[in-house]
């Protein structure tokens, strides 16, 4: 039976003259310019997001304020659609499927209806398989639990 001890073999080990290298070498400067500069993103691109669950939502919008998008969010379908008759047209929506109200489904139908609205890119937010969502044409499909490096992609994507 082994056993570690504080005395073991790592401590007396002779350093490998490689790895020196790596010891010394000066740290990696870091960049003050922000990640939206250095990336060339509008930075006052609005996002709507539309997310039942509050602490998702709020989470995505303080994400994409930190990285330089304007973000409104909404509970539910119909709450979009009092925003969006405000005049307010974002470069695109995050749209949750299952919420309570209006879903995601009903809401891209009202969408796809409005020739100003219609033409705004639709990622589409949810648990369920992507084959859910075929029917309702998203420019993307985001399977939650969300990869928020691949969100943030695909929000440049279409805010360039």
């Amino acid at each position: 039976m082994m056993s570690h001890s504080p005395h073991s073999s790592f401590k007396h080990a002779k350093k490998d003259p490689a790895l020196r290298h790596f010891e010394s070498a000066p740290k990696p400067r870091q960049e003050s310019t922000p990640v939206f500069k250095r990336a060339g993103i509008n930075k006052h691109c609005p996002v709507l997001i539309v997310e039942d669950d509050s602490d998702l939502r709020e989470m995505m919008a303080q994400l994409l304020t930190l990285e330089g998008f304007q973000s409104a969010t909404v509970a539910n379908g119909q709450e979009a659609l009092k925003y969006l008759s405000g005049g307010d047209t974002p470069n695109v929506i995050l749209l949750d499927l299952m919420m309570p109200v209006m879903d995601g489904w009903e809401f891209r139908r009202v969408q796809q209806a409005d020739p100003v609205l219609a033409s705004v890119p639709t990622i589409v937010l949810s648990a369920l398989d992507q084959t859910r969502a075929v029917d309702l044409k998203p420019a993307a499909f985001l399977k939650k639990p969300l990869d928020f490096d691949r969100l943030l992609q695909l929000v440049r994507d279409y805010c360039h």
